[in-house]
């Protein structure tokens, strides 16, 4: 005969059934929380940072926009500010588009 015959898979391989699932599936939850831990933690944090400092801009503060643009802040709306890149020079900026806030002793760009 050609042909071995088939075994069938002992019970031994089925009884840890909880226990196998619990066992195959650890890896990935300490996946999740190392990840958790190192990266989307930390991100929320600085997230928050960044809205509470961009909650804080007021006059005079010096500015760093998305694009790289530094100026002086002039006026400060609820979701806009305008900032005095150069003398006589004024742009309008969304808050969003706010990278850093430098401090006060910093000087802009063109001055």
């Amino acid at each position: 005969m050609l042909a071995s015959p088939a075994f069938a898979a002992t019970g031994a391989a089925s009884t840890g059934g909880a226990a196998g699932f619990l066992v195959s599936v650890a890896p990935l939850i300490l996946i999740f929380v190392i990840f958790y831990f190192l990266l989307i933690r930390p991100q929320q944090r600085r997230m928050k940072q960044h809205q509470a400092m961009i909650g804080a801009v007021k006059k005079n503060d010096i500015v760093v926009t998305g694009g790289g643009i530094v100026g002086k802040v002039t006026k400060v709306d609820e979701t806009e500010v305008e900032i005095e890149i150069a003398q006589g020079v004024r742009v309008k900026a969304l808050k969003a588009t706010l990278s850093d806030i430098r401090p006060h002793g910093a000087k802009p760009a063109n001055d």
